[in-house]
C-alpha cells in the first residue's frame, strides 16, 4: 500500500507515513482472543489492512503475566503504527484491560459480534469520554463505608475502573432485606434519563445503593455501560 498523499510505500497497509507526517487510517478495530487478536484497520467506510496476532497462554503466576503483557504490546504496537483517531475493541477482557493500559488513544469497548460493522453503523454518533484516572480516585461521598469488606471494596473498583464511569458515590446501608447466604453480589442497575446508573451490593440481609456517574449523556448510552458493568462484575464472579 502506498500513502494517499505522497505515494510512499507503506511496510504495512494504513501505517502513518513518515515521510509526509500523513495518516493512512483513522480508526482501528480490535477482535480479541486470549491467543489469538485480530486489527483491522480502517480509513472512512474501508478496511485497509487485517493483521493477526497470536500467542500461547503461559501457566504459573509470573509466567502468565509476562506472557500477557506481551501479547498486549505486540498488539498495541500495530495501533501505534496507524496512529488512529479512534480504538475499538470487543473480546477477552482481560487481554482488553491490558492493551488499553498500554495505548494513549481514545480507546472504546464494543459488544457486538461484528465489530467492524457495529463500528462503521456507530459513525458519526458521540462517543463516551474516557476517564483516564485510578479506581480510588473515582470514589466519594459522604458515606465512607462499604458494605461486604473486602469483596464489597472489589465490586465498587471494579465498577470504579471502567474508563466511562466518572465517580462512585456509596450510599447508606439498609440492614432490612431478606436474609442471603450467597455471600456478595452486585448488580448496576437500568440507567436513569442522564445516563447514570445504580449499583447494588449485596451481603447477607443487608443492600447498598451506590450511585454511579458515567460519561453517558442519556439513557441509550447509560444502557451500554451498565452492560459492559454488570459483565465486569460477572467476570470478577461478584454476580450470579
Amino acid at each position: 500500500m502506498e500513502c494517499r498523499q505522497c505515494a510512499s510505500p507503506l511496510d504495512r497497509p494504513g501505517d502513518y507515513c513518515l515521510v509526509c507526517r500523513t495518516g493512512n487510517a483513522d480508526t482501528v478495530v480490535l477482535d480479541l482472543g486470549r491467543e489469538r487478536a485480530t486489527v483491522a484497520t480502517l480509513f472512512e467506510e474501508d478496511v485497509v489492512g487485517e493483521r493477526t496476532v497470536t500467542t500461547t497462554p503461559e501457566d504459573g503466576d509470573e509466567t502468565g503475566v509476562v506472557e500477557l503483557r506481551n501479547f498486549a504490546a505486540q498488539i498495541a504496537d500495530e495501533v501505534r503504527r496507524k496512529r488512529p483517531e479512534e480504538v475499538y475493541a470487543t473480546g477477552d477482557r482481560e487481554v482488553l484491560d491490558e492493551v488499553r493500559g498500554q495505548l494513549h488513544f481514545p480507546f472504546y469497548r464494543v459488544r457486538a459480534a461484528d465489530p467492524i460493522d457495529h463500528v462503521r453503523e456507530r459513525r458519526g454518533e458521540p462517543a463516551l469520554d474516557v476517564v483516564d484516572a485510578a479506581p480510588p480516585e473515582k470514589i466519594g461521598g459522604s458515606h465512607s463505608t462499604l458494605i461486604g469488606g473486602r469483596e464489597g471494596k472489589r465490586a465498587i473498583h471494579t465498577v470504579a475502573g471502567h474508563p466511562h464511569v466518572k465517580k462512585v458515590i456509596p450510599g447508606p446501608i439498609d440492614a432490612g432485606g431478606s436474609g442471603s447466604r450467597t455471600g456478595v453480589r452486585a448488580k448496576a442497575t437500568r440507567a436513569g434519563d442522564d445516563g447514570n446508573v445504580r449499583l447494588l451490593i449485596r451481603d447477607g440481609s443487608s443492600v447498598q445503593e451506590n450511585r454511579v456517574v458515567t460519561t453517558a449523556g442519556d439513557r441509550e448510552l447509560g444502557e451500554h455501560v451498565r452492560a459492559d458493568l454488570n459483565e465486569a462484575l460477572v467476570d470478577a464472579e461478584l454476580q450470579g
